[in-house]
């Protein structure tokens, strides 16, 4: 128990510090939970200030959980008798914790969802066909967002995938996780995907409504 408590507070903490689009609007001199949606993360940024500052963010975003989940396998690889992908997971639950909710911002950060997939991208780590979380991740997220023209949408839909894929995976025997630990990585994944749709739940209205913005649509109504 104690190297999960380790690893989540760790990435609290580097979810929480490392808040890109926050910093990046200190830079420009605003901040950017005053501007647009009120939220510190990519989509925001790159409404408010541009593409460069979006994808920079984006990039910080994702590449704080990518770093905890290095750390994690350098100091506990599969030495701990719970199994390192586990960990991992766990560190990367507490860099979305800390990006959704750093507590030096009166806990009002982003959504998520960058962390999120650097949470999916360091699955590379692993062997076997851990790799297509990434591609089948990246692949559904642009399919859905280029049809829809919804960076929600797609958003959604592809930590929902992550979910399902990540329990298939796990069924069929293609994870590091021995039996007896399963049912764990299950539910920790399925907490990314429900705080994922918690925090999306005003563009899941607006989606319905059909209120939702749409890709380089200028704000109105949404």
């Amino acid at each position: 128990m104690l190297q999960r408590v380790i690893c989540l507070l760790l990435g609290y903490f580097a979810g929480s510090l490392v808040q890109a689009g926050f910093w990046i609007g200190k830079f420009n001199h605003i901040d950017i939970r005053e501007h647009g949606s009120g939220n510190a993360g990519t989509t925001n940024t790159m409404r408010t200030l541009g593409k460069k500052a979006g994808f920079l963010t984006y990039f910080l975003d994702m590449f704080k959980a990518v770093l905890v989940a290095i750390i994690i396998h350098f100091v506990y690889g599969n030495n701990t008798g719970i199994a390192e992908m586990i960990l991992i997971l766990y560190g990367g639950f507490g860099v979305v914790l800390g990006h959704n909710f750093p507590f030096y911002l009166k806990f009002k950060g982003g959504k998520g969802i960058a962390a999120t997939s650097g949470v999916v991208i360091s699955l590379f780590l692993f062997p076997k066909y851990c790799f297509l979380f990434t591609l089948l991740g990246i692949s559904t997220f642009a399919l859905v967002v280029i049809i829809s023209k919804y960076v929600s949408l797609g958003s959604l839909v592809g930590i929902a995938g992550f979910f399902i894929e990540f329990v298939i995976w796990g069924q069929i025997g293609f994870l590091p996780i021995p039996q007896d630990q399963l049912i764990e990585s299950y539910v920790v994944v399925f907490l990314f995907a429900a705080l994922g749709f918690i925090r999306h739940s005003g563009n899941i209205s607006r989606l319905i409504k059909g209120t939702e913005r749409k890709i380089g649509e200028k704000k109105n109504n949404g």
